[in-house]
């Protein structure tokens, strides 16, 4: 991450608050970063407290610990926010006949009913003041399927549904709601499914981003957490005002085949 995270470039979202899950690491701490610099206070939502702290410190934001798995807790949290940047999500690679059930409901909670969640609970707000953006980051497993990530695969396809809702109910009253879906990129979450990809597939660690995280892209690099951030950022501002219920792939061209 680089130095100077606080510094301001811009002002389009002086006044706004966003709340950003998994804000502590990877695609969610760039996301933080891109809209404290365009002027938003920035709440910094992770489980991890320290990360969580380092971060929201950097930009001058503030931090949040919380563990949105946990559904009961957080239908019971209020929040208000002019910008949601849902988040937040992990990862488990195994085939269906291995997959434990209670792994597959953990992470469809953390990926689509806390989602859920935070929308329902900032949409008054947003409504009341006549202006809102809410940003999930899906990925192309949203719009594709591959083996082994069936609770992934299937929390992000959800997330869609559930964008595109927002999108219908919210337009009217000035609220956006898009997806962004992005192919592989640089992050925790990435890194730490490389030996479970090795082990289903039966190939070497040394292989998974060349012969199964790159394999159908055009561009054959892992995508980096700043260019997702780039493409949030541009959803909340000026210039975006008209786009909802829409999906953006960020997949070196995996998609067009």
């Amino acid at each position: 991450m680089a130095t100077g995270l606080g510094t301001a470039v811009g002002a389009e979202l002086e006044g706004r608050t966003a709340l950003v899950t998994g804000g502590g690491s990877g695609i969610g701490a760039a996301c933080a970063v891109a809209l404290a610099r365009a002027g938003a206070h920035v709440v910094v939502v992770d489980r991890d407290a320290d990360s969580a702290a380092r971060v929201a410190a950097e930009i001058g934001g503030e931090d949040v610990t919380l563990d949105l798995s946990d559904v009961d807790a957080l239908a019971e949290r209020s929040f208000d926010a002019d910008i949601l940047v849902n988040n937040a999500g992990i990862q488990t690679v195994a085939p269906i006949v291995e997959f434990d059930p209670a792994v597959f409901r953990r992470m469809l909670d953390l990926m689509v009913v806390a989602p859920f969640l935070l929308t329902r609970a900032v949409l008054p707000g947003m409504y009341e003041r006549g202006w809102g953006r809410i940003v999930n980051i899906s990925s192309l497993h949203g719009l594709r399927a591959s083996p082994y990530k069936v609770a992934y695969v299937t929390a992000k396809h959800a997330l869609e549904g559930l964008s595109k809702v927002t999108a219908l109910e919210g337009g009217p009253r000035g609220v956006t709601s898009n997806c962004i879906n992005p192919g592989y990129v640089r992050t925790p979450l990435v890194e730490k499914q490389i030996a479970d990809q090795a082990r289903v597939h039966g190939i070497p660690e040394s292989d998974v981003v060349e012969k199964v995280m790159l394999v159908e892209a055009a561009i054959k690099r892992l995508l980096e957490p700043e260019e997702v951030a780039d493409l949030a950022l541009w959803l909340c501002g000026p210039t975006a005002s008209s786009v909802t219920g829409s999906s953006y792939t960020m997949d070196g061209g995996w998609s067009a085949k």
